[in-house]
Protein backbone atom coordinates (compact mmCIF):
# COMPACT_ATOMS: atom_id res chain seq x y z
CA UNK A 1 0.00 0.00 0.00
CA UNK A 2 1.37 3.39 -0.91
CA UNK A 3 1.15 6.40 1.37
CA UNK A 4 1.00 8.69 -1.65
CA UNK A 5 -2.31 9.92 -2.97
CA UNK A 6 -0.82 10.76 -6.35
CA UNK A 7 -2.01 8.05 -8.72
CA UNK A 8 -0.79 9.80 -11.88
CA UNK A 9 2.43 7.72 -12.13
CA UNK A 10 0.31 4.57 -11.99
CA UNK A 11 -2.12 5.92 -14.57
CA UNK A 12 0.84 6.77 -16.81
CA UNK A 13 2.07 3.17 -16.62
CA UNK A 14 -1.41 1.83 -17.24
CA UNK A 15 -1.83 4.19 -20.19
CA UNK A 16 -5.22 5.43 -18.96
CA UNK A 17 -6.08 8.62 -17.06
CA UNK A 18 -9.27 7.92 -15.13
CA UNK A 19 -12.09 10.40 -15.39
CA UNK A 20 -13.69 8.71 -12.37
CA UNK A 21 -10.83 7.60 -10.14
CA UNK A 22 -13.18 5.67 -7.85
CA UNK A 23 -13.05 2.84 -10.38
CA UNK A 24 -9.26 2.71 -10.03
CA UNK A 25 -9.38 2.81 -6.23
CA UNK A 26 -11.95 0.02 -6.16
CA UNK A 27 -9.77 -2.07 -8.49
CA UNK A 28 -6.85 -1.66 -6.09
CA UNK A 29 -8.83 -2.71 -3.00
CA UNK A 30 -8.32 -6.33 -1.96
CA UNK A 31 -10.96 -7.98 0.20
CA UNK A 32 -8.51 -8.38 3.10
CA UNK A 33 -8.05 -4.60 3.39
CA UNK A 34 -11.70 -4.12 4.33
CA UNK A 35 -11.34 -6.49 7.28
CA UNK A 36 -8.96 -3.98 8.90
CA UNK A 37 -10.43 -0.78 7.45
CA UNK A 38 -14.20 -0.89 7.81
CA UNK A 39 -14.50 2.82 7.01
CA UNK A 40 -12.84 2.46 3.58
CA UNK A 41 -15.20 4.21 1.12
CA UNK A 42 -14.83 1.66 -1.71
CA UNK A 43 -15.86 -1.99 -2.02
CA UNK A 44 -13.32 -4.72 -2.77
CA UNK A 45 -12.32 -5.41 -6.34
CA UNK A 46 -13.99 -8.76 -7.00
CA UNK A 47 -16.93 -7.37 -9.00
CA UNK A 48 -14.55 -5.43 -11.25
CA UNK A 49 -12.42 -8.57 -11.54
CA UNK A 50 -15.50 -10.47 -12.74
CA UNK A 51 -16.14 -7.82 -15.39
CA UNK A 52 -12.50 -7.49 -16.41
CA UNK A 53 -12.12 -11.24 -16.86
CA UNK A 54 -14.95 -11.22 -19.41
CA UNK A 55 -13.59 -8.15 -21.23
CA UNK A 56 -10.09 -9.62 -21.34
CA UNK A 57 -11.29 -12.94 -22.72
CA UNK A 58 -13.38 -11.22 -25.43
CA UNK A 59 -10.57 -8.89 -26.58
CA UNK A 60 -7.99 -11.70 -26.69
CA UNK A 61 -10.39 -14.12 -28.37
CA UNK A 62 -11.37 -11.64 -31.08
CA UNK A 63 -7.73 -10.74 -31.73
CA UNK A 64 -6.71 -14.38 -32.14
CA UNK A 65 -9.74 -15.12 -34.33
CA UNK A 66 -9.03 -12.20 -36.65
CA UNK A 67 -5.28 -12.76 -36.94
CA UNK A 68 -4.71 -16.53 -36.93
CA UNK A 69 -6.25 -19.33 -38.99
CA UNK A 70 -5.29 -22.11 -36.57
CA UNK A 71 -7.97 -24.40 -35.22
CA UNK A 72 -9.98 -23.85 -32.05
CA UNK A 73 -7.67 -26.01 -29.95
CA UNK A 74 -4.58 -23.95 -30.78
CA UNK A 75 -6.37 -20.64 -30.21
CA UNK A 76 -7.74 -21.88 -26.89
CA UNK A 77 -4.26 -22.89 -25.71
CA UNK A 78 -2.75 -19.56 -26.80
CA UNK A 79 -5.47 -17.63 -25.02
CA UNK A 80 -5.00 -19.67 -21.85
CA UNK A 81 -1.27 -18.93 -21.88
CA UNK A 82 -1.96 -15.20 -22.27
CA UNK A 83 -4.53 -14.88 -19.49
CA UNK A 84 -3.32 -17.35 -16.87
CA UNK A 85 -2.40 -16.18 -13.38
CA UNK A 86 1.36 -16.42 -13.87
CA UNK A 87 1.32 -14.29 -17.03
CA UNK A 88 -1.03 -11.69 -15.53
CA UNK A 89 0.92 -11.49 -12.25
CA UNK A 90 4.10 -10.91 -14.24
CA UNK A 91 2.41 -8.08 -16.12
CA UNK A 92 1.25 -6.59 -12.80
CA UNK A 93 4.85 -6.60 -11.56
CA UNK A 94 6.04 -5.03 -14.82
CA UNK A 95 3.52 -2.24 -14.33
CA UNK A 96 4.71 -1.77 -10.74
CA UNK A 97 1.29 -1.28 -9.25
CA UNK A 98 1.81 -3.72 -6.38
CA UNK A 99 2.79 -0.81 -4.13
CA UNK A 100 -0.62 0.78 -4.76
CA UNK A 101 -2.64 -2.31 -3.82
CA UNK A 102 -4.67 -1.96 -0.64
CA UNK A 103 -4.25 -5.20 1.35
CA UNK A 104 -4.23 -6.33 4.96
CA UNK A 105 -0.98 -6.21 6.92
CA UNK A 106 -0.73 -9.98 6.68
CA UNK A 107 -1.12 -10.00 2.91
CA UNK A 108 1.43 -7.20 2.58
CA UNK A 109 4.04 -9.29 4.39
CA UNK A 110 3.38 -12.41 2.29
CA UNK A 111 5.06 -11.14 -0.88
CA UNK A 112 6.38 -14.30 -2.51
CA UNK A 113 3.51 -16.73 -1.97
CA UNK A 114 1.28 -18.39 -4.52
CA UNK A 115 -1.57 -16.35 -2.99
CA UNK A 116 0.21 -13.10 -3.96
CA UNK A 117 0.44 -14.33 -7.56
CA UNK A 118 -3.35 -14.73 -7.66
CA UNK A 119 -3.95 -11.38 -5.93
CA UNK A 120 -1.86 -9.65 -8.61
CA UNK A 121 -3.50 -11.55 -11.47
CA UNK A 122 -6.97 -10.77 -10.14
CA UNK A 123 -5.99 -7.12 -9.73
CA UNK A 124 -5.01 -6.93 -13.40
CA UNK A 125 -8.47 -8.20 -14.33
CA UNK A 126 -10.03 -5.67 -11.94
CA UNK A 127 -7.96 -2.89 -13.56
CA UNK A 128 -9.28 -3.98 -16.98
CA UNK A 129 -12.82 -3.85 -15.58
CA UNK A 130 -12.16 -0.39 -14.14
CA UNK A 131 -10.76 0.90 -17.44
CA UNK A 132 -13.77 -0.53 -19.27
CA UNK A 133 -16.20 1.19 -16.90
CA UNK A 134 -14.31 4.48 -17.12
CA UNK A 135 -13.44 4.57 -20.83
CA UNK A 136 -15.47 1.87 -22.56
CA UNK A 137 -14.29 -0.95 -24.79
CA UNK A 138 -11.82 1.17 -26.84
CA UNK A 139 -9.87 2.05 -23.70
CA UNK A 140 -9.93 -1.55 -22.46
CA UNK A 141 -8.77 -2.82 -25.87
CA UNK A 142 -5.90 -0.33 -25.87
CA UNK A 143 -4.74 -1.62 -22.48
CA UNK A 144 -5.04 -5.31 -23.43
CA UNK A 145 -3.28 -4.78 -26.76
CA UNK A 146 -0.38 -2.90 -25.18
CA UNK A 147 0.18 -4.85 -22.01
CA UNK A 148 -1.13 -8.37 -22.64
CA UNK A 149 -1.30 -9.20 -26.34
CA UNK A 150 2.24 -7.83 -26.64
CA UNK A 151 3.35 -11.07 -24.92
CA UNK A 152 1.82 -13.30 -27.61
CA UNK A 153 4.86 -13.52 -29.87
CA UNK A 154 7.07 -14.75 -27.02
CA UNK A 155 4.44 -17.33 -26.08
CA UNK A 156 4.34 -18.57 -29.68
CA UNK A 157 8.11 -18.48 -30.20
CA UNK A 158 8.87 -20.44 -27.01
CA UNK A 159 5.70 -22.57 -27.17
CA UNK A 160 4.82 -21.52 -23.63
CA UNK A 161 1.25 -22.64 -24.32
CA UNK A 162 2.36 -26.29 -24.36
CA UNK A 163 2.34 -28.25 -21.10
CA UNK A 164 6.05 -28.40 -20.11
CA UNK A 165 5.94 -32.06 -19.07
CA UNK A 166 4.34 -33.09 -22.36
CA UNK A 167 6.79 -31.02 -24.42
CA UNK A 168 9.82 -32.33 -22.51
CA UNK A 169 8.66 -35.93 -22.90
CA UNK A 170 7.78 -35.62 -26.60
CA UNK A 171 11.11 -33.94 -27.41
CA UNK A 172 13.13 -36.45 -25.39
CA UNK A 173 11.42 -39.33 -27.17
CA UNK A 174 11.85 -37.70 -30.59
CA UNK A 175 15.53 -36.80 -30.18
CA UNK A 176 16.85 -39.42 -27.78
CA UNK A 177 14.33 -42.25 -27.80
CA UNK A 178 14.10 -41.84 -24.02
CA UNK A 179 11.18 -41.20 -21.69
CA UNK A 180 12.04 -38.85 -18.79
CA UNK A 181 11.50 -39.88 -15.19
CA UNK A 182 10.90 -37.75 -12.10
CA UNK A 183 12.27 -38.38 -8.60
CA UNK A 184 11.59 -36.62 -5.30
CA UNK A 185 14.92 -35.25 -4.08
CA UNK A 186 13.69 -33.43 -0.99
CA UNK A 187 10.46 -32.98 0.94
CA UNK A 188 10.35 -30.34 3.69
CA UNK A 189 7.75 -28.63 5.85
CA UNK A 190 4.63 -29.71 7.74
CA UNK A 191 1.87 -31.66 6.01
CA UNK A 192 -0.24 -28.55 5.38
CA UNK A 193 2.67 -26.58 3.86
CA UNK A 194 5.09 -28.99 2.23
CA UNK A 195 7.63 -28.02 -0.41
CA UNK A 196 8.86 -30.67 -2.82
CA UNK A 197 12.11 -30.67 -4.77
CA UNK A 198 11.95 -32.97 -7.78
CA UNK A 199 14.55 -33.86 -10.36
CA UNK A 200 13.86 -34.78 -13.98
CA UNK A 201 16.14 -37.48 -15.38
CA UNK A 202 17.00 -38.79 -18.82
CA UNK A 203 18.25 -42.26 -18.08
CA UNK A 204 20.58 -41.87 -15.10
CA UNK A 205 21.40 -38.24 -15.87
CA UNK A 206 19.83 -35.48 -13.78
CA UNK A 207 18.80 -32.76 -16.24
CA UNK A 208 17.11 -30.18 -14.02
CA UNK A 209 15.40 -29.58 -10.68
CA UNK A 210 12.08 -27.94 -9.80
CA UNK A 211 10.33 -26.94 -6.58
CA UNK A 212 6.63 -26.71 -5.75
CA UNK A 213 4.01 -27.06 -3.05
CA UNK A 214 2.82 -30.30 -4.66
CA UNK A 215 4.62 -33.07 -6.52
CA UNK A 216 2.81 -32.15 -9.73
CA UNK A 217 3.81 -28.48 -9.43
CA UNK A 218 7.43 -29.44 -8.77
CA UNK A 219 7.44 -31.82 -11.76
CA UNK A 220 6.17 -29.06 -14.04
CA UNK A 221 8.85 -26.70 -12.70
CA UNK A 222 11.50 -29.37 -13.30
CA UNK A 223 10.26 -29.93 -16.86
CA UNK A 224 10.34 -26.17 -17.51
CA UNK A 225 13.91 -26.01 -16.24
CA UNK A 226 14.74 -29.07 -18.32
CA UNK A 227 13.49 -27.44 -21.50
CA UNK A 228 15.76 -24.48 -20.81
CA UNK A 229 18.73 -26.67 -19.87
CA UNK A 230 18.44 -28.74 -23.06
CA UNK A 231 17.51 -25.68 -25.18
CA UNK A 232 14.42 -27.49 -26.41
CA UNK A 233 11.93 -24.62 -26.08
CA UNK A 234 12.11 -23.47 -29.69
CA UNK A 235 11.55 -26.86 -31.35
CA UNK A 236 8.30 -26.20 -33.19
CA UNK A 237 5.55 -28.80 -33.04
CA UNK A 238 2.72 -26.67 -34.44
CA UNK A 239 2.56 -24.29 -37.37
CA UNK A 240 1.34 -20.80 -36.59
CA UNK A 241 -0.97 -19.74 -39.44
CA UNK A 242 -1.25 -15.98 -39.59
CA UNK A 243 -4.07 -14.42 -41.57
CA UNK A 244 -2.49 -11.95 -43.95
Amino acid sequence: MTTSTDYRPLEDRLGHAFRDRSFLLQALTHRSFLNENADHPYPHNERLEFLGDAVLELVVTEYLFRNYANDEGDLTNWRAALVNAITLAGIARDLQFEEFLLMSKGELRDKDSKARTYILANAIEAIIGAIYMDGGMPAAETFVNKHILSHLQKILDLELYVDPKSKFQETAQELLGTTPTYKVLEEVGPDHAKEFTIGVYLGKDLVAVGKGTSKQEAQVAAAEAGLDAKEWRTRKTKEVKEIK
